[in-house]
């Protein structure tokens, strides 16, 4: 990592690297502090379309992290910029929560069922059969399929839960129309959030514990990337990728010393 250009710039998911299941992982708030100490751009990226930022912002100072409301980008938001670059002003059937619902309000979506451009899936506790079987419909009728991540799981306390992936499977299955997905892996994910904090790939870093979103969405953005070992990925598990990260390390507690020294 040294071989390239001094870092200026940080991304690190959030679930698996900074928290798990809501509590702090050690190091993790004093990542946050060092970044902000030195006057790094950072942002925190998460798949998670259920949240608003402001949302996950309360969430993570219960866990003792302190990160600024802007400084939280999520696959809601992306995918709110994604439709607001590609039809302004459009219309959407929305299965989700307010972390997507209140993006696609700001960006000044109207949510109808009634014909609408898009039918954009994303994460929710209450996936409703009614809800999925009105985007069947809207969907066999035209409506544009759009789905802000892929992950087929999502962790809770009882243990996995069936997440967006899941759910457009079915659809797809349904329909035979595949959706576009905005999330990581997807690399536009990565774009968008350098373009939020006026970074460039060549002096940016992308921080994830997932090899198959992560890491891979890094490297097809052009940034180095550092897996930690807190999260999904084991370290037995990397040589199984026909890709690899720049560097291994265990936790976000081993990535702090590397801020000053790829400085």
């Amino acid at each position: 990592m040294t071989d390239h250009k001094p870092v200026e710039s940080w991304l690190t998911d959030m679930d698996g690297v900074l928290v798990h299941e809501e509590r702090a992982i050690p190091g993790a708030a004093e990542f946050i502090a060092t970044l902000q100490k030195s006057g790094k751009k950072f942002l925190v990226l998460t798949n998670n379309s259920i949240f608003t930022p402001r949302d996950l912002r309360a969430r993570l100072l219960a866990a003792g992290i302190d990160i600024p409301e802007e400084a939280i980008w999520t696959s809601a938001l992306a995918t709110a910029q994604f439709l607001d670059d590609q039809r302004p002003g459009g219309t959407a059937y929305v299965i989700g929560e307010a972390g997507l619902t209140t993006a696609l309000h700001e960006i000044g979506y109207v949510l109808t069922e009634r014909a609408p451009d898009y039918v954009v899936l994303g994460e929710t506790r209450t996936y409703s059969f009614e809800a999925i079987t009105r985007a069947i419909r809207l969907i066999a009728d035209g409506a544009r399929f759009l789905a802000t991540n892929p992950d087929p799981t999502g962790p809770s306390q009882e243990g996995p839960l069936p997440a967006t992936g899941s759910v457009a499977a079915l659809i797809t299955r349904a329909t035979g129309v595949a959706p576009y997905f905005v999330g990581k892996p997807n690399p536009l994910m990565m774009r968008s959030a350098l373009n939020r904090i006026e970074a460039h790939s060549e002096t940016a870093v992308m921080i994830g514990d997932r090899m198959d979103t992560d890491i891979i969405s890094g490297l097809e953005a052009g940034l180095r990337s550092v897996l930690v070992l807190s999260g999904s990925t084991g370290e037995h598990e990397v040589d199984r990728f026909p890709y690899r990260p720049t560097r291994i390390v265990e936790s976000i507690a081993d990535v702090v010393p590397l801020i000053d020294a790829l400085s």
